[in-house]
């Protein structure tokens, strides 16, 4: 089920709100916004996230697959922890980076931004992070093995595969010393039926 598009521009308005651009902005990152930030920041840092995990069943019909082959992404969504990186963008630069943020990761709205509290070596650090709800239609509460290798053999859309997308991401927590055991498994479950 397609639910239609939210309001996007009444979001990003909303979170410019809460942000009250007096300060530097923060975003956290935990996919591709680790190696393909597509913004400029001044600075970054490992954190991690309480009360959220990394998750590997948001359907993807664009970015890593169509509405005839769905792909799967990474999203944010409660429950556990994460860890990831912050990015800090200048308060002079944060409007403007921020616009372009919004429309690599809201284009229908399918996030909901949060201000999450994240821990890094400096202290903590309240950020931008895109979380989804278990409510989404475009959860999947459960896929088993051979689904998932389904997707992984198949998925394919406007930025690439779905496998592509897993590797560069376990990869990019690998150089950074960022451990989560569910993408290994993927990892191993993909290599072990020859894919990547």
């Amino acid at each position: 089920m397609i639910l239609p598009a939210r309001d996007t521009q009444a979001l990003l308005e909303a979170t410019r709100h809460q942000w009250g651009g007096r300060s530097d902005l923060w975003v956290f990152g935990y996919a591709s916004l680790i190696w393909r930030p597509e913004f400029e920041f001044t600075e970054h840092r490992p954190a991690t996230v309480l009360g959220w995990h990394r998750s590997f069943r948001m359907r993807s019909r664009v970015n890593r697959g169509t509405p005839e082959r769905p792909g799967l992404v990474f999203a944010l969504v409660s429950g556990g922890s994460c860890k990831g990186m912050v990015f800090r963008i200048a308060r002079d630069r944060a409007h403007a980076e921020l616009d372009r943020l919004w429309l690599r990761e809201m284009p229908t709205g399918v996030y909901d931004a949060r201000w999450l509290p994240c821990r890094t070596p400096q202290g903590v650090v309240p950020a931008l992070a895109f979380t989804l709800s278990r409510r989404s239609p475009n959860f999947i509460p459960h896929m088993d093995d051979d689904e998932m290798l389904q997707v992984l053999r198949h998925a394919s859309g406007r930025y690439g595969t779905t496998l592509d997308y897993l590797l560069r991401t376990a990869q990019a927590l690998h150089e950074r010393d960022m451990l989560d055991r569910e993408l290994a498994r993927l990892v191993h479950l993909a290599r072990r039926a020859g894919l990547g």
